[in-house]
């Protein structure tokens, strides 16, 4: 799939975001159109999910939780380049945007316009955070451009073929020695009572999301990129997981 992308960098709250290219012109994919248009493309679907209650009821009270295992893998205050693949609804932005230091950046990348308008609004006043117009598939930073790049519950949202540039992509962006932080789904353990609840409702809400269950991260990443280390955690009953790979 040829997903053209257009960047748009600039510090937060960003003036010209009607700069932005339409829908069309970016090349939205497909399967997020088809299938997600209903949670993050529609204009109502910022209005009713962007409740920090809601994200965390969706993640049965783990919403802090797995938050703060992403962040403090980075560290209790973020120093360098650091690099957000996707919004995220609550205040995972807000929070990771805190921590930075006085000489850190964040860059906030997403391929929806709508997105980016929330995100903007959440992290209007905090310096140094930047907004891009840009794929997750197709990033247009440099090689090792960064010191540290999370994506929050994005894997389980992309089909195969995409996830595998996406994880390709943020491993190509980030410096040798740097991390790679991936906080997504996992195989709940067998007496786990929410293996049972998630099946139905991830096959047909997240069609792609068993896909985590069925394989490990580690599988999308390229032979030719394997990492110095690949660390993995587990929580509530190894239905999420943090995965750390240090390149």
């Amino acid at each position: 799939m040829n997903e053209e992308a257009a960047t748009l960098d600039t510090q937060a709250p960003f003036d010209d975001y009607h700069k932005c290219k339409t829908s069309q012109e970016l090349g939205i994919p497909e399967y997020l159109q088809e299938t997600y248009w209903w949670a993050y493309l529609h204009p109502n679907a910022v209005s009713f999910f962007e409740r920090q209650w809601l994200v965390n009821l969706i993640l049965w009270g783990n919403f802090a939780r797995l938050r703060d295992a992403a962040l403090d893998e980075i560290g209790a205050e973020f120093s360098g380049s650091n690099l957000q693949v996707a919004c995220v609804y609550g205040d995972f932005s807000q929070r990771a945007a805190s921590r930075l230091d006085e000489h850190a950046r964040l860059d906030i990348v997403d391929v929806a316009p709508v997105q980016l308008e929330n995100v903007r609004k959440k992290v209007d006043g905090f310096a140094n955070v930047y907004l891009h117009h840009q794929n997750s598939a197709d990033l247009e930073f440099a090689d090792e451009e960064f010191d540290n790049v999370v994506l929050f519950f994005l894997l389980h949202e992309q089909p195969e073929e995409v996830r595998q540039r996406t994880v390709r992509e943020a491993l190509r962006v980030v410096r040798p020695g740097g991390k790679v932080v991936f906080v997504d789904y996992h195989r709940p353990r067998v007496l786990n009572p929410f293996r049972y609840v998630m099946t139905p409702i991830l096959h047909f809400l997240e069609p792609f999301a068993l896909d985590l269950w069925n394989r490990e991260i580690r599988d999308w990443i390229p032979e030719q990129d394997r990492p110095q280390s690949i660390k993995k955690q587990t929580f509530f009953g190894s239905l999420y997981q943090k995965v750390v790979v240090v390149k």
